[in-house]
């Protein structure tokens, strides 16, 4: 999906510059290069969202306009960081710059908002595996009108980039062998229809809340652990507001092995966490919240990694589970569903998932 957007809306040599937050925005950076584009990653932080100022000065320094699209990751999975694509969108804006927004929102699509029209985003790629609740496999790419737009400016093959496999005017055939370019993934694609019935089922801002609730219980969990730990447990990303919703990086120090943790809490207590990746490799682990997850799976992973702490000795503060017990006991006190009340199955509860 990252080839398939440069393709077919960006000449060879044109300037593309990615913003780093973390591991994803990088990797893009570089299939720019390997695409044939001149690739510039503004320097960012594993720790923070994209500076905007910072941005805004490099955007006003570019006189000519030899910058051709602007690349952000909303949710980097590597870091946890959430950036907020709605302010980097009005802030391009107002700066009159006329390069191309494109936003990889494979970490987050379903459970952050994404309104493409209204923050000016031209294109968004996403995937099946995260938010939307399918197994991987499948690429889905948003094209707002300026890029497509883009894409017919170009004569293909010719002085555009091109790929027969990405282009989408080849894509957009009315054969749908020519639009899966071969044997279309069918389980797959019953996979996501089923997903998308779900969500709609559900209504998406109750998807969204639900997935909010979820992370915070886990953020709750991680800052009680880390007050009493001493040094040995912390929040990868200092600032609640760059945190996603999507997954929450817990940093471990050097004394103790997080990835002994996570084989630990698997063979143990039956329970899957993440593996930090990238620059944090071997120092930290992930717990993801986006999906079809609620409470039940919450307090389930939450109550597995804070036994696995207290098995391995690691300093940690006691009462994690407990804080989001509480947390989601606040959430469900403030919601209109009772247990009683027979509106309840048409009002559920934010913090009890869907069903299938």
């Amino acid at each position: 999906m990252w080839d398939a957007i440069l393709l077919n809306t960006l000449k060879p040599g044109d300037r593309i510059l990615a913003l780093e937050s973390g591991m994803f925005s990088k990797d893009w950076a570089d299939c720019g290069t390997a695409c044939g584009l001149t690739s510039e990653l503004m320097p960012g932080s594993w720790t923070a969202a994209v500076d905007l100022a910072k941005l805004e000065e490099r955007l006003a320094a570019d006189s000519e306009r030899q910058i051709r699209a602007v690349l952000a990751v909303q949710v980097d999975t590597a870091s946890g960081i959430k950036n907020d694509i709605e302010a980097i969108g009005a802030m391009m804006r107002r700066s009159g710059h006329d390069a191309l927004f494109f936003v990889d929102a494979v970490a987050c699509f379903a459970v952050h908002e994404m309104r493409m029209d209204a923050w000016k985003v031209d294109g968004v790629i996403t995937a099946s595996q995260k938010g939307l609740m399918v197994p991987p496999g499948l690429g889905l790419l948003c094209a707002g009108p300026r890029a497509l737009a883009a894409h017919r400016a170009e004569t293909r093959p010719g002085t555009g980039l091109s790929s027969r496999y990405w282009d989408w005017t080849f894509r957009q055939q009315k054969w749908h062998y020519f639009k899966f370019c071969g044997t279309l993934p069918e389980q797959l694609l019953f996979g996501l229809r089923e997903a998308l019935d779900m969500l709609k089922r559900e209504g998406l801002e109750h998807a969204l809340a639900r997935q909010r609730h979820c992370a915070e219980a886990v953020r709750r969990a991680v800052a009680v652990w880390a007050q009493g730990s001493d040094g040995a447990i912390s929040f990868q990303v200092p600032k609640p507001e760059h945190r996603s919703d999507a997954v929450t990086v817990m940093r471990i120090s050097e004394e103790y092995d997080p990835r002994e943790l996570v084989k630990y809490c698997e063979i143990h207590f039956d329970v899957v966490l993440g593996n930090a990746i990238g620059l944090l490799g071997g120092k930290g682990l992930r717990i993801a919240s986006m999906g079809h997850v609620g409470l039940p799976q919450v307090l389930a992973v939450l109550g597995a990694v804070e036994a696995t702490l207290g098995a391995r000795q690691v300093p940690h503060g006691p009462g994690g589970v407990s804080a989001a017990v509480a947390y989601f006991g606040q959430v469900a006190a403030a919601s209109s569903c009772h247990a009683l009340d027979k509106t309840a199955e048409k009002h559920p509860s934010v913090i009890v998932r869907t069903k299938c």
